[in-house]
């Protein structure tokens, strides 16, 4: 029988245990990839009759949009392994500590340069690898263990913190290009192990610190790296097992170590192939639930996996929300609750960021629907 009324952390703690709760938990602005656009969010803020600055003390987003919609995550922290700097003489233009560079496209900012594209093993030995102690700022790590601290404390929320560095096949294929990288993992087996190797090293080196600051004040923690295309995976389950699964296990397990929050990852596409193995690393929440990517139709992935493992995400974002009108935006809440939430182990939010193409009046509906289809009935 669920109780009538939980907070979002019993509300968490119930889904996660894989039991149901009053309501399926929400999100919006949670997670790095559960965001919403500035302009629609300004939308929607004027649509909910707000106006002026948000109120304190939470600053990562305007917490009456986050009251008004219900929202049960709040999230602290941010990467740490990033650091884009602008390129002079060209403010479209930016490069990262991994020599990565990028054009503002005018939604994303779009990989115009791969560093180690055509390298060789010696050009690995000579690249100019990130040093971790000249990126990391103490000051910065100290405010996000008072954030955390302060959230833990008022026991309101459910506390995501954001994942501090990029997935090791993420950061091969974005300084080797994805097709160099793909190459390589069938065909230059002493380059990806000596690239990974050092990947992992410099994840690791972020990861400690940053986890140290707000590892003991966080209920899950997040991390990123794409493994599934629109219909199936980058590579077979085989070649994810010898050359991708040890490295992400490393990470999650070492992460551990830290934090006794649950570990959230985010891969879009199709990858049902590859959800045993990702289990088997120690993901215990998996995003997006990409709806139109092959094999990973909610009712599957239920049935397969929905006593093993927690999903979260599912609402389809690339064309119900920017494009339904009231009535298809709340058939497809009824339908993916109807298949993700009984017995636990859903979290509610759009498959991926919501887009400056998104009707606000559709944001709204959404996640009116969502309390409406999500809540339990008591026995």
């Amino acid at each position: 029988m669920a109780d009538p009324i939980l907070s979002p952390i019993q509300r968490f703690a119930s889904i996660m245990s894989h039991q149901e709760a009053d309501r399926v938990p929400l999100d919006l602005e949670g997670t790095c990839i559960t965001c919403i656009d500035p302009g629609v969010a300004k939308r929607l803020k004027e649509l909910l009759g707000f106006s002026g600055p948000p109120p304190g003390p939470y600053t990562r987003f305007d917490e009456r949009i986050l009251q008004a919609l219900g929202i049960d995550f709040r999230r602290v922290g941010d990467l740490l392994g990033g650091g884009d700097t602008p390129i002079p003489g060209h403010p479209d233009r930016t490069v990262d500590m991994w020599g990565v560079e990028r054009r503002w496209t005018g939604q994303y900012w779009d990989i115009v340069r791969f560093p180690l594209h055509g390298a060789t093993l010696d050009d690995l030995q000579a690249f100019p690898w990130p040093e971790p102690e000249r990126w990391i700022d103490e000051n910065k790590l100290l405010t996000y263990h008072q954030e955390a601290q302060r959230l833990w404390e008022e026991e309101k929320y459910v506390i995501v913190g954001d994942h501090p560095v990029y997935g090791v096949f993420e950061l091969a294929c974005w300084m080797c290009g994805f097709d160099d990288i793909l190459i390589r993992l069938a065909a230059d087996h002493d380059f990806v192990k000596v690239l990974f190797d050092k990947l992992l090293a410099l994840q690791k080196a972020f990861i400690q610190p940053y986890y140290q600051a707000i590892g003991d004040y966080i209920h899950l923690t997040t991390s990123g790296d794409d493994f599934g295309t629109q219909i199936g995976p980058f590579m077979s389950p085989a070649m994810f097992r010898k050359w991708i699964k040890p490295y992400f296990t490393e990470r999650i397990a070492f992460t551990r170590q830290f934090t006794r929050g649950y570990f959230w990852h985010h891969t879009c596409g199709s990858v049902h192939a590859l959800i045993p193995d990702l289990i088997e690393c120690g993901v215990d929440i998996l995003n997006p639930i990409q709806p139109g990517a092959f094999h990973m139709e909610p009712e599957r992935l239920k049935a397969d996996f929905g006593s093993r493992l927690c999903f979260y995400g599912g609402f389809d974002t690339q064309n119900v929300l920017p494009f339904g009108n009231e009535e298809q935006i709340k058939a497809e809440v009824a339908r993916v609750m109807s298949a993700l939430k009984p017995n636990g182990g859903y979290i509610f939010s759009a498959a991926h960021n919501i887009q400056n193409d998104v009707p606000a009046e559709n944001v709204l509906t959404m996640f009116l629907a969502a309390h409406e289809f999500g809540a339990y009935t008591p026995a």
